[in-house]
């Protein structure tokens, strides 16, 4: 995979847009990024990250947004980037998710994450997809890496390696994890767990099932289970057995008892049926005696049947001339209450106030007598009266009319007020709103003219903002500068002196070193150089005592720690310079002071231009309310003119017709107070008339039934062979008493005829003799049920025991049958998840899975690592991994081979990573992470990497140990790779030619290609 170009727009510390030529850098081979600390030289890493996998590795991508706090808000970010792999060359655009202002009104809207991946193919370039899960898969299949393997193979970040190194197992396990997805075998051992527990969890529910079983069977057979689970099968088959058998022998003896009971039953039984039959041979001879001596009675019930009935013949016909009696009576008085209230009407004559009453002359002894019939005269006095009310009902309108022409004069008068005297209004306000027009348009010019100066004003505050902040940091920068140049002298100084020292103290060993040789020698040893046993003139020092090894490495390392503290003393100088420079070309030349009262006189400006667009808006909208005032007034006012005149014509009109009406309506109403008071007297009037017709049509209809009814009651009761009315009433009887009767006559012959029935029984006659002892048979049925039942239940006992024994024995067996397939496989089970997890014996290294192919993972690292290790520690370190707890962390073994150590060639021990420099610590990570970024990639299927970065700790390094890292670096470019060193080390500027400065400022950063 190569990189060719990287545009960069409001992303990270970059505000504007920005593009880095990877062509151009990559062409000599190694290229260096560099520039302050800050300035955003990881940010353009970052940015590589983003477009190919829409994040941001580490931390840096769960702390916020991508997008650059120095761009303008509404500024989109987006990254581009255009590689190839494979023979592919691809581009993609993608852009993070970020608010931007609302284009209309205030508040801002969220736009979502977007990416658009283009594929160059026949001269042109062709789409992909603009999909986030799309494109993630095509890169992912493009590249053949995930995001964090791609870091590890591209990135090389030297602070995490560095780590990596240092790192306890258990650190380093996760780190590898992330790396070469090793997840799966992690989660072979927890399904192995998983799956042992879950059959442990069976064969402990398998157990208590067998348990619970025997437990049964030790409560129904009332023994004690064994101890032992082999035992439970023998002893719960003799438990069945026995109890089966005494079932068995307790039957006989219940029947025998069963049977003595059915004897005694019967015997009691013959007893009671026996006397019963007595019983009912008494009672028939009491009852026969008994009905004798009534028969007379029963006669006198058949006579008294006899005349109800006759009576019931005639009482309708009596009921219904009393009931057409009552009929006449009510419509006599109905007549009278009628007359009484039409009486005193015009028109009604003396005739009918006085209608004559019906008395005995319409009994049956003066049929012929017709009472008077006023009728007539009702009827034409109520057809008068209605005739009247039709020529009424025909003026009900004009009445309607008049009453709405009244309430619409009412209504146009005061309307015809109301319009003048807003007129008058409306005349005053339009008088008085031109001066306030032309007032408030000259106040708009004034605030308008100082509004339009907001923008202006603020630039000139931003400006003069940044010249205050740059002046007070260049005179902070310029203390800083003379510390740190102080500090870098001192620290020159020490340097020279500790490497002088370093290099003395080695030539003066070279020197002595036959004489440290010649210490070694013990008389009769060989000599380690020339092998003789003798020596007779040993060498001694010429000057002074030897120097040790011991010391010698003390003074190297002293020395490079110096080194160390002299690299970082320069770096701080060189930093605080560039800073101090680009602070006064911030400032402009100003004093602190100065630039300070230049803010203060720019902060004003702003503050009265703000107040003044302000106010802008407040003096529009006044004007605007004062001009749609004068219109509203215009308007209104020719309005009212049209309604004024349009209301007097209403008025006239209604006036008008108001009167002719008036007059029509005072002659129809008469002497009556009104219109609707005459049609309502004349209206009930001829209902009352029409009422008392009726009433004396329904008088006469009833007379007429009278007559009629007395008759028909005569000529029945004649025939009903009764004397007069009086032996009707006195025969009758109603329904439930004749009904009464017959029962009654009904169960007196039913009585006799059952006790002449009975007493004719040859089965009742028979069992005329002695009486038997009911309660001496009742004992001793009693005794031998009670003994029965108890051995009845005995057997039914020892049957049901034995039935559930041998039902429990069957379950028994088929649970402990069942147990033994989940035993086997719990035993495969726990054995797998023991060998997996490193507990088992059978694993002699006690190293779990995930560990063992991690550690598998980790000698292949180690195995990359040391050869270029051995190059740029010129041959002295080598890396080892481990498993023993001295490999400086007791966790080591339990992690499965994780631990490392460094074997130093100078004095073949083994040390721990954490003793070594930084330098050294520098170039042993380095050669660690590109090991580990070899076996990543070939991990996943050999990706090629022809664009790589190293970023930072070169600042550690020393000069030689320096030159052999760029020569190891220079190596990678093999195969036309292109290696992009990443530091703020400023000797790297001398020795590599090609680079790209990112330069930060208070508006963001930007970058620049040199070389």
């Amino acid at each position: 995979m190569r990189l060719h170009t990287l545009t960069l727009q409001a992303f990270g510390p970059f505000a504007g847009t920005e593009e880095v030529d990877f062509d151009r850098l990559g062409a000599g081979g190694l290229f260096l990024v560099h520039g302050p600390t800050g300035a955003g030289k990881t940010s353009v890493l970052d940015a590589v990250c983003f477009a190919l996998y829409g994040s941001v590795p580490g931390a840096r991508g769960r702390d916020r947004s991508p997008r650059s706090d120095h761009a303008p808000p509404d500024r989109r970010p987006l990254v581009t980037l255009e590689f190839t792999v494979g023979g592919r060359r691809v581009r993609i655009e993608r852009s993070p998710r970020w608010e931007r202002p609302k284009k209309r009104g205030t508040g801002t809207r969220v736009e979502n994450a977007k990416v658009v991946v283009l594929e160059h193919s026949g001269g042109r370039w062709t789409d992909v997809t603009t999909r986030p899960d799309e494109a993630g898969q095509f890169v992912g299949d493009l590249v053949g890496l995930t995001l964090d393997q791609f870091c590890q193979v591209a990135m090389l970040p030297q602070g995490d390696f560095a780590r990596f190194l240092r790192a306890k197992s258990d650190e380093r396990r996760d780190s590898l994890e992330r790396i070469f997805n090793t997840r799966v075998f992690r989660d072979v051992e927890e399904w192995f767990k998983g799956h042992a527990n879950k059959l442990r969890h069976e064969v402990e529910s398998a157990g208590d099932e067998v348990r619970s079983v025997a437990g049964r069977i030790a409560e129904v057979g009332r023994s004690t289970a064994p101890e032992l689970p082999e035992e439970l099968t023998a002893w719960a088959a003799e438990l069945a057995a026995v109890t089966g058998a005494t079932a068995l022998d307790a039957v006989p003896v219940a029947a025998e008892f069963t049977a003595a009971r059915d004897a005694a039953l019967r015997a009691l039984a013959d007893g009671r049926e026996l006397r019963a039959r007595q019983e009912r041979l008494a009672a028939a001879r009491d009852r026969a005696a008994r009905l004798a001596g009534h028969a007379d009675r029963r006669a006198g019930l058949d006579a008294r049947l006899d005349a109800a009935e006759r009576a019931e013949s005639v009482l309708p016909f009596l009921r219904a001339r009393d009931s057409r009696r009552t009929d006449l009576d009510k419509a006599e008085l109905a007549v009278a209450d009628h007359l009484s209230l039409v009486a005193g009407l015009p028109g009604i004559g003396r005739a009918v106030s006085s209608p004559p009453s019906v008395p005995e002359a319409a009994g049956p002894d003066a049929p012929g007598t017709e009472p008077l019939r006023p009728q007539e005269a009702l009827r034409a006095a109520e057809q008068e009266r209605r005739a009247e009310l039709a020529r009424l009902e025909h003026l009900r309108g004009d009445a309607g009319r008049r009453r709405a022409l009244g309430r619409s004069v009412d209504e146009l008068t005061a309307r015809l007020d109301r319009t003048r005297e807003e007129s008058a209004r409306l005349r005053e306000r339009a008088l008085s709103l031109p001066p306030r027009v032309e007032s408030l348009t000259g106040e708009l010019r004034r605030v308008r003219d100082l509004a339009g100066q907001v923008e202006s004003a603020g630039t000139a505050l931003a400006a003069a903002e940044r010249r205050r902040d740059a002046a007070a940091a260049y005179e902070r920068l310029g203390r800083e500068l003379e510390q740190a140049e102080a500090r870098c002298r001192r620290a020159v100084d020490a340097a020279q002196a500790a490497r002088e020292r370093a290099l003395a103290l080695r030539e003066r060993r070279i020197t002595h070193m036959a004489a440290e040789l010649a210490s070694g020698l013990a008389e009769g040893a060989p000599c380690p150089v020339c092998g003789s046993a003798e020596h007779p003139r040993p060498a001694l020092p010429s000057d002074g005592d030897l120097v040790t090894a011991e010391e010698e490495r003390a003074a190297q390392a002293a020395a490079d720690d110096a080194a160390s503290r002299r690299t970082a003393a320069e770096s701080d100088v060189v930093a605080l310079g560039e800073r101090r420079a680009a602070a006064l070309e911030r400032a402009e030349g100003l004093t602190p002071g100065s630039a300070r009262d230049e803010v203060g006189e720019r902060a004003r400006e702003l503050a009265d231009a703000r107040a003044a667009a302000g106010e802008v808006r407040r003096v529009e909208e006044a004007l605007e309310q004062l001009e749609a005032e004068v219109e509203r007034i215009r308007a209104r006012e020719g309005e009212l003119t049209r309604l004024e005149a349009e209301a007097g014509t209403e008025l006239e009109s209604a006036v008008r017709e108001h009167g002719r009406l008036t007059a029509l309506l005072d002659a129809a109403r008469g002497g009556d107070p009104g219109l609707e008071e005459r049609i309502t007297r004349l209206s009930g009037e001829a209902d009352l008339l029409r009422a008392a017709a009726e009433a004396a049509n329904t008088r006469d209809g009833a007379a007429e039934e009278y007559r009629s009814a007395v008759a028909e009651a005569e000529r029945y009761r004649a025939e009903a062979r009764f004397a007069d009315e009086a032996g009707v009433w006195e025969a009758a009887v109603d329904e439930p008493q004749r009904r009464a009767l017959r029962e009654r006559a009904r169960a007196f012959d039913d009585e006799l005829a059952a006790a002449r029935a009975a007493l004719a029984d040859p089965e009742l006659l028979a069992a005329d003799g002695p009486v038997p002892d009911i309660a001496a048979l009742t004992a001793g049925a009693e005794r031998a049920s009670a003994a029965a039942d108890r051995a009845v239940a005995w057997r039914s006992m020892l049957e049901e025991r034995a039935r559930r024994l041998s039902a429990l024995r069957r379950e028994l067996r088929s649970r402990m049958e069942g147990s033994e397939p989940v035993l086997r496989r719990y035993a495969v089970a726990e054995g797998l998840r023991g060998l997996a997890a490193g507990t088992s014996g059978d694993n002699t290294d006690n190293v779990r899975l995930s560990a063992y192919v991690l550690a598998a993972r980790l000698e292949q690292v180690v195995a990359a690592a040391n050869g270029r290790l051995l190059t740029m520690s010129d041959g002295r370190y080598e890396l080892r991994y481990t498993v023993d707890k001295a490999a400086g962390d007791g966790r080591a073994r339990s992690a499965g081979g994780l631990g490392m150590r460094v074997v130093d060639a100078w004095t073949g021990v083994e040390r721990d990573p954490a003793t070594l420099s930084g330098g050294e610590t520098f170039f042993s990570s380095l050669a660690l992470a590109l090991g580990l970024g070899d076996v990543a990639a070939a991990e996943a299927g050999g990706a090629d990497i022809d664009t790589l970065f190293v970023d930072e700790g070169f600042g550690t390094l020393d000069e030689d140990t320096l030159e052999e890292v760029l020569d190891v670096l220079d190596r990678l470019r093999d195969g036309g790779r292109a290696v992009g060193v990443v530091s703020h080390v400023a000797d790297l500027k001398h020795r590599v030619t090609t680079r790209l400065k990112v330069v930060k400022g208070p508006s963001g950063s930007r970058v620049e290609h040199t070389g």
